[in-house]
This record gives structure tokens, C-alpha cells and sequence, in this order.
């Protein structure tokens, strides 16, 4: 099993920046992915960054590409989401997600641990 725990959320105005951590405990040998996943209310949870445990590669959903950085420090098992720029509509719940999986990791059902979410609100 492995554990992840966010934080970092909040309130922040328009074209305001947010750093989101998750934090990963428990067995994460074996973990190919770490992402970040978004949900807004009535809306379906949606991809917003993954990055590859093992490696460097990273992957960025077109809405956040340039505003968004996704990071990761393997020594602590953290996991990060620079998030710059902020718009009203990146207002959502976000959930980080870790996946054994090694394709399909823009694909919410690919990932087998999900963290309780952190809410981030942008006000315009």
C-alpha cells in the first residue's frame, strides 16, 4: 500500500502562484507515475500533470502547459505542483495520485492510490 498526503492549498487571487506538495509513505517500489488530478464541483476529475517516479519525463494537460510545473524529490518521496498564473478556473479540488502502470497515465482509472485532495480557490 502506499500513502500519499497533500498540502499546499488555499485562497489566491487571479494571476497568483500555489505550490502543492504530496507527500508518499508505504511501499512506493513499483510506483511508475505520480500525478496530479483536479476536480471541479460537477464536473469529472480531469488530468493535470504526471511526472515518471524513476525518471524525469514529464506531462502536462494542454489547460495548464507553461503556467504549471510538476516536480518531484525521490530522497523525500515528495511530490510538487508549482502552480503560477492561477485562473478562476483552476479552481478545484486537487488530488495527487500515484500509478503502477507504465502507459495510460493521463487516465484516472490507470492509478491505484489517490490522496484525500487540497482545495485550491482562485477568486477573480
Amino acid at each position: 500500500q502506499v500513502q500519499l498526503v497533500e498540502s499546499g492549498g488555499g485562497l489566491v487571487q487571479a494571476g497568483g502562484s500555489l505550490r502543492l506538495s504530496c507527500a508518499a509513505s508505504g511501499r512506493t517500489f513499483g510506483v511508475n507515475f505520480m500525478a496530479w488530478f483536479r476536480q471541479a464541483p460537477g464536473k469529472e476529475r480531469e488530468f493535470v500533470a504526471a511526472i515518471r517516479w524513476g525518471g524525469s519525463s514529464t506531462y502536462y494537460a494542454d489547460s495548464v502547459k507553461g503556467r504549471f510545473t510538476i516536480s518531484k524529490d525521490n530522497a523525500k518521496n515528495t511530490m510538487y505542483l508549482q502552480m503560477n498564473s492561477l485562473k478562476p478556473e483552476d479552481t478545484a479540488v486537487y488530488y495527487c495520485a500515484a500509478a503502477r502502470t507504465l502507459w495510460g497515465w493521463t487516465n484516472a482509472a490507470q492509478y491505484d492510490y489517490w490522496g484525500q485532495g487540497t482545495q485550491v480557490t482562485v477568486s477573480s
